[in-house]
């Protein structure tokens, strides 16, 4: 692909330069000889190529790598001056008619070097800029298309690191409970290790994605809710209801999971009190509504580094701003010990990634 756009530039910068190069030398034939006129013709051709290359080649990438476009502007002026001054040469020095060849003598030139100086610029600023503006667009899309792959890869590091800090905590939680219940309930434990795999397996085999089907993450959520259920037994109500309405719906993988996490990290556990948390997650023309509440006491909340909030749901927030761009709304509350997290989200379809 490289290969052949090199190809297709060398092959416009010939043909430019063929173009320029017959069209002058019919324009030469109707005052001079072929022989003349072949002259005239390579002359300005060379030259004008040599200045243009010099310009658009050396000068103008230089000027745009340093940002120094008013340096450039009083460079490529001197240059077209220059090259103004060659084609009054040519025009003087070179016979425009063979029949009344020009008198020898510099003075006896001077009127016609001023005349065709005067009469050249608009040819040279023309030439000038015309090969500039061809090489400016090339330029600028080269520096526009490095800036966009740097952006989709700072981007792709973004989403990994505020992924990769997702993962951790699960996964020490889960862990950490599994070998507690092995020297109490080898049963439930055996259980919850199936869970976890399941889990483990859905991080590792899917998320490597910018995209996953919602019904996959969703999947994962309920085997998360139904983890940490078990985990906390009697201490804890838990309601959970997904509703999905295509299997066709993606969503970036584990976006809703630090919602569900802090839920069960900040509940209320007081001894007397029993905590609660609500689940709602429903997609509907390809637009999801989550929603997530949950008691929690001042207690629990101050005992955090992280405060009510938590580390996970500025990550949400960070991914949200990258990945969905004014297509998400979230609303966190926070009253009467009661915590409550919306969150409304425009999905795309498997179909749309293709």
């Amino acid at each position: 692909m490289l290969k052949s756009f090199i190809v297709r530039k060398h092959l416009f910068v010939i043909g430019f330069w063929l173009i320029f190069g017959i069209t002058m030398w019919i324009n030469f034939q109707a005052d001079s000889g072929r022989y003349n006129s072949l002259i005239q013709t390579l002359a300005i051709v060379i030259s004008s190529f040599i200045f243009t290359q010099f310009l658009t080649k050396k000068l103008l990438p230089q000027a745009l790598k340093e940002r120094k476009m008013k340096k450039f502007l009083l460079q490529a002026t001197i240059m077209i001056l220059l090259l103004s001054f060659i084609y009054s040469f040519v025009f003087a020095y070179i016979e425009v008619d063979s029949r009344t060849p020009l008198s020898p003598g510099f003075k006896s030139h001077l009127p016609i070097l001023w005349k065709g100086f005067y009469l050249a610029l608009p040819a040279s600023f023309l030439i000038n800029g015309t090969a500039c503006g061809i090489t400016f667009y090339q330029e600028h899309g080269k520096i526009e298309r490095d800036h966009i792959l740097l952006q989709q890869a700072h981007l792709e590091n973004q989403l990994k690191l505020l992924q990769d800090q997702i993962n951790p905590h699960l996964v020490f939680n889960i862990l950490n409970h599994i070998h507690i219940l092995m020297k109490t309930n080898t049963e439930l434990a055996s259980f919850l290790l199936l869970k976890f795999s399941d889990i483990l397996r859905y991080q590792l085999y899917h998320c490597n994605q910018n995209q996953v089907l919602l019904k996959k993450d969703v999947e994962y959520l309920q085997n998360l809710v139904e983890v940490e259920k078990l985990r906390w037994g009697n201490e804890l109500d838990v309601k959970a209801t997904w509703e999905l309405s295509t299997d066709k719906a993606t969503i970036a993988p584990l976006l809703l999971v630090p919602f569900i996490e802090n839920a069960f990290k900040y509940v209320c556990r007081l001894p007397g009190h029993k905590g609660y948390i609500l689940i709602s997650c429903k997609e509907e023309d390809n637009q999801l509504s989550f929603y997530v509440e949950n008691s929690y006491s001042s207690i629990t909340v101050h005992k955090s580094k992280d405060g009510a909030h938590g580390i996970g749901l500025n990550n949400v927030q960070k991914r949200l701003d990258l990945q969905y761009p004014d297509s998400y709304s979230l609303n966190v509350e926070s009253d009467n010990h009661v915590y409550k997290i919306s969150l409304i989200l425009n999905l795309s379809q498997e179909n749309d990634k293709q």
